[in-house]
């Protein structure tokens, strides 16, 4: 009886133990869509914000680009920086410095103090992210690991969409400042709802010391982030011109240009959902199937490109795969560097930082030469690439993989006799 007992008592606890580990992956979703709104809003806003500080628009968009910079400089230090500090304690900080970067953005009297509280949205996305798949690993068993990813990334996917027109649309009726207001509210409630949910994390001091680089000792890391810069290279060197492309050469009206980006993002969504369900036996499959997906159909809308109809299609499938990616990425890290998951995801927020600027700037100087063509052929190229080099990565972490599973021992002369006694 007391043995059953105490089975009962340890499924029970067991049970809550996921049950609030869940809890705390939807205060966290609620933090990546407030952090990624907060990250975007400026997109939106920058003809306000530039009149209201006295600035040109070009140094106003300087304001993502500072954001991008502390993000790379924060997800290379973070781990060894707080090392020790239990990560419930980190990430709450981190949260409260959100809602500090809100309230300073939206009250700064001048650009300096705009930029610095660009610069410290730049240090929670860093940190988070760099944070963000260890953290999984201990809220929710193993298996769930890809679905509670899928989660937290379809918060980004959500916020992605909605950062740009609902920054304009408040900036309409409450002003640019009323807009990055609107943020403090929302990371208010993160932190109770994190305060709340989070379990204490002590920092596990028995993980390697060092730089983030360490990890890129071993071969299947080292291929699998050139996959993932190659990835977001060739994919934001498409998106980026996305507008201009749909504008200029498929020439639709700002209804339906709205549209398409809408479909878009809601296929995004519904991705970031579905492939929740597929990683878990198909993780490596995916990460080679999606990048030739996404090269195919930038290839295809170099061709149909002036059909409008056509072209909704293919973006609402560029959506659908290339939201859901990520996910797939940071489940990567999760299999290859379960014992050292915060530097890995530290190195990947930092390459995919680089690799977005960079995509960005590449797809901008091939359409100023030659338009769309060259620019959808560059992301397409890179995207191919990104498949050929995650194969190869696959095929390392298989090899790893057979070479940490001990093989059957040679039997001893003492076995030997053993058994033929």
């Amino acid at each position: 009886m007391r043995t059953a007992d105490h089975e009962k008592q340890t499924c029970r606890a067991t049970t809550a133990g996921r049950t609030n580990g869940w809890r705390a992956v939807f205060a966290l979703t609620l933090c990546v869509a407030t952090l990624i709104a907060s990250e975007f809003m400026p997109v939106s806003l920058l003809t306000p914000i530039a009149a209201g500080l006295h600035m040109t628009e070009g140094r106003a968009g300087q304001a993502i680009a500072v954001s991008g910079i502390f993000a790379v400089l924060t997800s290379l230090g973070i781990s060894s920086v707080t090392r020790g500090i239990d990560r419930r304690r980190v990430l709450l900080a981190l949260t409260v410095l959100m809602l500090v970067s809100g309230a300073l953005t939206a009250l700064a009297p001048n650009a300096a103090l705009f930029m610095a509280g660009r610069a410290l949205i730049g240090v929670v996305i860093g940190g988070f992210w760099s944070m963000s798949a260890a953290t999984v690993m201990r809220l929710v068993p193993e298996a769930d690991v890809p679905r509670a990813m899928g989660v937290l990334n379809g918060g980004n996917a959500l916020a992605t969409t909605i950062a740009a027109p609902l920054g304009s649309f408040l900036g309409q009726y409450v002003g640019w400042r009323g807009a990055f207001f609107a943020v403090v509210p929302l990371a208010a409630a993160t932190v109770v709802w994190l305060h709340l949910t989070l379990p204490s994390m002590p920092s596990r001091r028995a993980e390697p010391g060092g730089t983030v680089f360490r990890v890129l000792r071993r071969p299947q890391v080292a291929a699998g982030m050139l996959a993932v810069t190659v990835f977001f290279f060739g994919q934001f060197t498409l998106f980026t011109y996305l507008r201009p492309f749909l504008e200029t050469v498929t020439r639709v009206n700002v209804s339906t240009l709205s549209l398409i980006l809408l479909v878009t993002g809601a296929a995004g969504l519904l991705g970031t959902w579905l492939i929740g369900f597929a990683l878990r036996t198909r993780l490596y499959s995916l990460l080679v199937v999606m990048p030739l997906l996404m090269a195919a159909i930038a290839m295809a809308l170099i061709t149909l490109g002036r059909i409008p109809t056509a072209v909704g299609i293919l973006l609402g499938a560029w959506g659908l795969v290339g939201t859901a990616a990520p996910v797939a990425w940071w489940t990567w890290v999760s299999k290859v560097l379960p014992d050292d998951a915060e530097a890995g995801g530290g190195l990947m927020v930092a390459v995919i930082q680089m690799a977005i600027a960079l995509g960005a700037t590449a797809g901008g100087v091939a359409w100023d030469a030659s338009g769309h063509r060259s620019t959808f052929m560059l992301a397409a190229v890179a995207l191919g690439a990104s498949a050929l080099i995650a194969a190869a990565a696959a095929q390392q972490s298989q090899r790893a993989k057979r070479r940490a599973i001990p093989t059957e021992a040679a039997p001893t002369p003492e076995a030997k006799h053993a058994r033929a006694a």
